[in-house]
């Protein structure tokens, strides 16, 4: 109850105060030419850990430009299949918490500045202004696939590692597998300790817990869904705190 009527507060205090982010100044391009900069500007910037070089995007933004520009121009909405739509829903939250960090001078964590990256400031998707909360809460969410929490990137240590690759509609079942298998498998998110009969699990899989569990009937089966070493479903589970800093090379 009090988390709920937290979240309500923020809400509130993220309308009344939002801020707009104008897109870039261009004119938006086709989507095979927003798709290959994102595609360039992912190989460019993120390394093979998953790490971003901020201050190059900084310097160099113009691919990362070239796909905002189309996000401004094409909503959610314009897609006809579940796998287009949520392949662009991916690759825009990534774009636009990429964008956020730079337009908000690389907050070293994201813990301190909560409220304006994730509520307050609203970015232009399909002609509508709309925060990073709304894109994930309103529009992903409730295409019920939780494969996306490993996927969705806010740029915090804590997230999963971002591939150095676009997501795609004919490759999004399988990319989403790989990004699961691999997030489930890493010990960072899942820390079994016998000795105590416990494992430790991201706090992503607390955050979320209701879209696992519509899945599995536990957050210990649903992991096991993508691991290779199974958890025994009898044993404890808490959680590991969140790193919110930033994810920066």
């Amino acid at each position: 109850m009090k988390r709920n009527l937290w979240l309500l507060a923020v809400l509130l205090l993220s309308s009344a105060c939002a801020s707009r982010v104008a897109p870039p100044a261009m004119p938006a391009p086709d989507a095979s030419t927003a798709q290959k900069a994102w595609a360039n500007h992912l190989s460019r910037f993120v390394d093979e850990k998953g790490r971003m070089d901020f201050r190059g995007m900084a310097q160099s933004p113009s691919d990362l430009e070239t796909y905002l520009a189309r996000v401004a121009e094409i909503g959610p909405e314009s897609f006809s299949t579940r796998e287009a739509k949520l392949a662009f829903c991916i690759n825009t939250y990534n774009a636009v918490a990429m964008y956020d960090i730079i337009k908000s001078n690389f907050p070293p964590d994201l813990d301190k500045v909560k409220v304006t990256f994730f509520y307050k400031n609203r970015f232009e998707i399909g002609r509508r202004y709309t925060s990073l909360y709304d894109v994930e809460n309103k529009v992903i969410r409730p295409m019920g696939d939780p494969r996306v929490h490993v996927a969705l990137n806010c740029m915090a240590r804590g997230c999963p590692r971002l591939p150095r690759e676009p997501f795609e509609a004919d490759k999004i079942d399988a990319q989403l597998d790989r990004q699961a298998k691999e997030f489930y498998n890493e010990k960072r998110n899942v820390d079994p300790q016998p000795d105590k009969q416990t494992v430790r699990l991201s706090q992503i899989l607390q955050f979320y817990t209701e879209d696992f569990t519509k899945k599995a009937p536990s957050l210990i089966a649903y992991v096991n869904q993508y691991r290779e070493d199974k958890i025994p479903a009898g044993w404890k589970v808490e959680f590991i705190p969140y790193d919110w800093t930033l994810n920066a090379q």
